[in-house]
């Protein structure tokens, strides 16, 4: 393993001390409850404070690699611990909530043992979509811009298919327009598809994030990750890899036809963060969910146009509650989001659910969100942490060559449950040794205790 030698030695001549003090929070919004994921409770396992920062090596005693759970906000200030206390031998391994090019700048350190894993954009439909993007906006899109323009895709599509403005209908829509069989519908053809379902035939759109086959839980059959390192103030990709459940094809229930409906207006909401922690994915996201409204109504299929109301979950909560209220309000049957399960799970239970109205997130990829007695309202276009966890123990093993980790995990249902579904895997099928899981809480002053924890397994 040359690269994990030359980076170790880099990190062991530049030290960790020398360099942290002086690197601000710019970039960095404060407050929120939502990440790559978000918060939604949990207890607080390990009570993070302020202390010394006495330079420590993992040793024999402590971990071979740590795997941390968390948002860029807190990150940041974890990761200045983290290199305060440790030489940096340690293999660490992200998921997509810390996947933010900014930070490495922001922690004073170039990161170079870290690791990333994050759903990434493996659909049949890809390089269509990647164009698409780039065409409009004049960059590259960013992390879960795919699953965002699939969300708001299928939901255009679904409605068409429905012929109202209708949530109940709109669900009923979903499967059908998503799962085979029907007419192959991509971001290169969507306005051929929305006429097509308008006229009430079948479709069957194929995504740019995967084949967006949805499972009984609204999830999507299969998935595709990346394998990601930072590098140059950002990230760079260094593999994706797909993967499939038991069926790829998708099952649940659906509507056997659709009754279609020409010469009307879709309406479709969009609840992503524009603003706090989630800021600075976020707003690509919106960029990419409002991609097929745009499409539509630039060339007004069958008489069809789309009103796409976009609302600010502020990476907050209640802030999303308050701004799916709104969206409702306003007549939306179905919305692109939210982005984050700590704020995907109370609007889903508080909004959505109650008033029938489908919600399929881009980005919220807890197991609680698979559990929620839901009636069939609730889907996504990202995959389930279930399938991340089983990733994230395989990249650890086999990748990363790691036998004992750690896991620090953000207090929340998303933190607790990644870590636990990664323990479960390394452990039983990794034949892997987990030392500690310490949980830290988001926005303390310091995390250095929580770190001493998981460093030295006492």
């Amino acid at each position: 393993m040359a690269r994990d030698i030359e980076r170790r030695a880099f990190l062991k001549r530049a030290g960790a001390a020398g360099v942290l003090g002086t690197v601000g929070l710019s970039g960095c919004v404060g407050g929120g409850g939502e990440g790559g994921e978000g918060e939604s409770g949990g207890s607080d396992s390990t009570e993070t404070e302020s202390g010394g920062s006495t330079e420590m090596s993992s040793g024999s005693s402590g971990p071979e690699g740590v795997v941390v759970i968390g948002y860029p906000e807190s990150g940041i200030q974890l990761f200045r611990d983290y290199y305060s206390q440790s030489d940096g031998s340690e293999e660490i391994l992200v998921p997509d909530g810390l996947r933010d090019g900014a930070m490495p700048g922001q922690v004073g350190n170039e990161m170079a043992n870290v690791t990333g894993t994050a759903p990434a954009a493996g659909g049949p439909s890809q390089e269509a979509f990647n164009s698409l993007f780039q065409d409009e906006y004049g960059e590259s899109p960013g992390v879960f811009t795919s699953q965002s323009y699939d969300s708001v895709a299928i939901q255009i599509l679904a409605n068409a298919a429905a012929g109202e403005n209708d949530g109940t209908a709109v669900r009923d829509q979903m499967r059908r327009i998503a799962n085979p069989e029907g007419t192959t519908v991509t971001p290169d053809n969507l306005i051929e598809g929305v006429e097509a379902a308008a006229n009430g035939e079948d479709v069957n759109y194929q995504g740019a994030s995967s084949a967006t086959n949805f499972d009984e839980n609204g999830d999507p059959a299969s998935a595709a990750y990346a394998i990601w390192e930072f590098e140059d103030g950002g990230t760079s990709q260094v593999n994706v890899q797909n993967f499939e459940g038991a069926n790829p094809e998708g099952s649940g229930s659906a509507a056997d036809s659709g009754p279609g409906g020409t010469d009307r207006e879709v309406s479709v909401g969009i609840l992503l963060p524009e603003t706090g922690d989630l800021a600075s994915v976020g707003q690509p996201m919106i960029q990419a969910a409002q991609l097929p409204a745009m499409q539509v109504n630039e060339a007004n299929p069958a008489g069809i146009s789309v009103n796409a109301q976009t609302e600010d979950t502020q990476t907050s909560p209640s802030a999303g509650v308050s701004a799916g209220e709104s969206l409702i309000s306003a007549g939306v049957p179905s919305v692109c989001g939210t982005a984050s399960s700590g704020v995907n799970v109370p609007t889903s239970q508080q909004v959505f659910i109650p008033n029938e109205v489908v919600g399929c997130s881009p980005s919220s990829t807890a197991l609680s969100v698979s559990n929620l007695d839901d009636d069939d309202y609730i889907f996504r276009t990202a995959p389930s942490d279930f399938l991340q966890g089983r990733v994230m123990a395989q990249v650890m093993a086999e990748r990363l060559e790691v036998s004992s980790v750690s896991t620090l995990f953000v207090n929340n249902d998303y933190g607790q449950q990644l870590s636990d579904r990664f323990t479960s895997v390394f452990t039983e099928e990794y034949d892997g040794e987990v030392v500690e899981t310490v949980g830290f809480n988001k926005g303390a002053s310091s995390y250095s205790s929580a770190i001493e924890t998981a460093l030295s397994g006492n």
